[in-house]
């Protein structure tokens, strides 16, 4: 006895940019996911990755996110009959009764990379360029005579090697939680995201922040500690800490290889709907009270309006698929802000 399969019915959606070798046809399983559906589309139209393969809401116009959800139960397709297919482009990584739907396949997106790889990326160009800056101190800084002599007469400093060490920890934690702990809905995002996060990262974590911290007469140019860098390194300690608890709780929602959301119950949820990105800022504030950096609140300011839009997103997010079993929050990411 076969079991029963959904008759897929392949359109191009764009003639100027067609798919080759796409059938006219596909029977899945009712069973199938929505990866698995790309895996088969991206086999029968002859594509070597189906991360390639992106499948929109016919009706919202949106990108299924969710890849092991079945295909069967999205609603507007089952009504509707469409599904809407995007070839994404080329990617550089891979992972691992009857009803007619019609597939329509819109233009080519542009190259894709894989989420992990982009993270990394980002979070190692601080790591590297500190380490850089410190070493080569003595020739960035020799056309500032008034204020640098040589490392003997203006070395780095205690507190500017205490910053030093406290960028280290935030991005090798980063790296840590990246490649070990999180979990992502997508195998892949375009790839000219690295170049842009990178440049945030890369430009404003690392060279502003590096120049300005490790100059002569900067603010972190002390060599004793007084009462408010105590505070400063609590406040850095307490806001790593719990960050960590919260994206270990986060990633804690989702089964092994799964990508289903869930509700947060953690330290900081009942404040705000991401209260990962409360204890992020946290932590560089207490950056900033030692060093007295105008370059590292730069960078956190901008980091908060990217922050401050992603967590409305989620709050979002999070009603529409929770409603009323959601507990909907007023601020976002900083209790009284945002």
């Amino acid at each position: 006895m076969s079991s029963p399969t959904l008759s897929v019915r392949l359109v191009n959606r764009s003639p100027k940019q067609p798919i080759k070798r796409l059938p006219t046809s596909l029977d899945l399983p009712t069973t199938a996911t929505i990866e698995d559906a790309k895996i088969a589309i991206a086999r029968q139209a002859g594509l070597g990755d189906f991360n390639r393969v992106g499948l929109f809401d016919p009706a919202t116009k949106k990108i299924f996110k969710d890849r092991k959800a079945l295909l069967k139960d999205q609603a507007s397709v089952s009504s509707q009959g469409d599904l809407l297919v995007k070839d994404l482009g080329k990617s550089f990584h891979t992972t691992e009764g009857r009803c007619g739907i019609r597939l329509v396949l819109t233009n080519l997106e542009g190259p894709q990379m894989a989420w992990r790889t982009v993270f990394v990326v980002e979070y190692l160009g601080p790591i590297l360029i500190h380490g850089l800056m410190v070493a080569i101190r003595p020739y960035i800084y020799k056309f500032s005579p008034y204020l640098y002599k040589n490392e003997v007469e203006t070395p780095v400093t205690k507190v500017q090697w205490i910053i030093f060490t406290l960028f280290q920890l935030h991005f090798i934690k980063r790296e840590l939680e990246t490649m070990f702990l999180h979990k992502f809905s997508a195998n892949t995002m375009p790839a000219f995201n690295i170049f842009r996060n990178s440049a945030f990262y890369w430009l404003m974590a690392g060279v502003l922040s590096a120049w300005h911290v490790y100059a002569p007469n900067s603010g972190a140019d002390r060599q004793e500690l007084v009462p408010l860098d105590y505070v400063g390194l609590a406040i850095f300690a307490t806001g790593e800490v719990c960050n960590f608890l919260v994206h270990k709780h986060l990633a804690s929602l989702r089964k092994p290889g799964g990508t289903e959301k869930g509700i947060p119950h953690c330290i900081g949820s009942s404040l705000v709907t991401s209260p990962n990105y409360m204890f992020e800022v946290m932590a560089w504030v207490g950056v900033i009270l030692i060093s007295r950096s105008w370059a590292v609140t730069a960078f956190i300011c901008t980091g908060i309006m990217y922050m401050r839009d992603w967590s409305r997103g989620k709050e979002k997010a999070l009603r529409a698929e929770f409603g009323d079993r959601y507990k909907k929050k007023r601020y976002t990411m900083l209790p009284g802000l945002i």
